[in-house]
């Protein structure tokens, strides 16, 4: 029998499709989910915090998480924490997720990868593993981490998975004290031919504590790293030239609610529509995916910001790209100015400005509104 050859195609001509029709007909098909909130270092940026009234989900309760979120439609999954390597049974959600379709990623500290799990990501590779490096040196990666010996067991980790060819990207958040080895930390990944990026937007605890607030680089020095860096650059000015710098107003709290796609599960089997939104809330302990999903979009949709809310009509909504919950963690109102992006994207407009970055006129509507948060969190 003659062999048909089928046709090679990108992955963007693969997935762009996908994406705009789950956005058209509101189907969940990327998903995160949260293993544990726990994790064996100790960062003083991390947003995450332990619920010790909370029990985390039992590996039966994951298997059928992942069996309600396949029949809903999800194909991107994401596996992250906390640190979901710390928990013993990892390798068996992982193995059951690969079993049911899912593409997935694993977001992780690399600390915990040992031969074994490498050898297994091996024979069963995840789409993507995103290891966080946050320092170049010993001294500094573990005086962010607060844990001796953490440095080492990050390397090893990343040089397994190196030697074995399993989709490996590095990633940095530049703080305080690590902004002096950031280039260093990307010449580390070039040389290994790793992709590579880094954030400086730190975001309190999803409880509210500001602590890690105080690790911020200052705005000045975020939008620097805008001009040092021609790669972020250079997305920069195409998001300029694609997107409007003056969005028509929607009234509607979430942009991102509309033609949602996407959603965010707690280690305790709570379903939220992203990592920061933590209300609406639904418990999947005691009702299925299916049915909290619809709800889900529903009650989002039907938040409407405020008189005060002066972010929607903002000429910069663009470059800013606000987040009503960010607002909740960081005033306790989600209609309300975050400062320090607010001061971010004046900053980056001013520069703009100066580098003849062109930002089109006109008004767009919720779904172009979508797109442009979309891109701005993914430069």
């Amino acid at each position: 029998m003659e062999c048909l050859n089928l046709p090679e195609i990108s992955y963007r001509e693969f997935s762009t499709p996908l994406h705009n029709l789950a956005a058209e007909k509101n189907i969940p098909i990327v998903g995160e989910f949260e293993l544990t909130s726990r994790c064996n270092l100790n960062c003083p940026h991390c947003y995450c915090f332990q619920e010790i009234n909370k029990k985390e989900l039992t590996t039966s309760e994951a298997y059928r998480i992942l069996d309600e979120i396949a029949d809903a439609g999800c194909f991107w999954l994401l596996f992250t924490g906390g640190e979901p390597l710390i928990r013993p049974d990892f390798l068996d959600i992982y193995t059951y997720a690969k079993r049911k379709g899912f593409i997935i990623t694993i977001f992780t500290n690399g600390t915990l990868i040992t031969p074994e799990i490498a050898d297994y990501l091996r024979e069963w590779p995840p789409f993507s593993v995103e290891i966080s490096l946050y320092g170049a040196t010993q001294e500094t990666y573990e005086k962010v981490t607060g844990v001796t010996g953490s440095y080492r067991q990050c390397i090893n980790g990343i040089e397994m998975l190196v030697r074995r060819r399993i989709p490996l990207e590095l990633k940095t958040l530049v703080t305080k004290l690590n902004k002096h080895e950031l280039w260093m930390i990307k010449r580390y990944a070039e040389e290994r031919d790793l992709g590579f990026r880094f954030d400086t937007i730190i975001n309190p605890r999803l409880n509210g504590d500001k602590d890690p607030c105080q690790y911020r680089i200052s705005t000045r020095d975020t939008v620097e790293l805008d001009l040092v860096d021609s790669k972020r650059l250079e997305s920069w000015k195409r998001f300029c030239q694609r997107f409007n710098s003056s969005p028509k107003r929607v009234d509607i709290l979430y942009p991102c609610s509309i033609g949602m796609w996407s959603f965010h599960i707690t280690a305790y089997g709570e379903l939220h529509a992203c990592l920061m939104a933590q209300e609406p809330s639904f418990d999947l302990r005691q009702r299925s995916f299916s049915k909290c999903w619809p709800e889900l979009i529903k009650e989002m949709q039907a938040l409407r910001p405020e008189e005060k809310n002066e972010c929607k009509s903002c000429e910069l909504f663009s470059l800013c790209a606000p987040c009503p919950a960010w607002a909740k963690l960081e005033n306790g109102d989600l209609n309300t100015v975050v400062e320090y992006t607010c001061q971010i994207a004046h900053l980056r407009a001013e520069l703009f400005k100066k580098e003849g970055f062109i930002l089109k006129g006109g008004d767009k509507g919720a779904e172009e509104i979508q797109k442009t948060l979309q891109e701005a969190r993914d430069i």
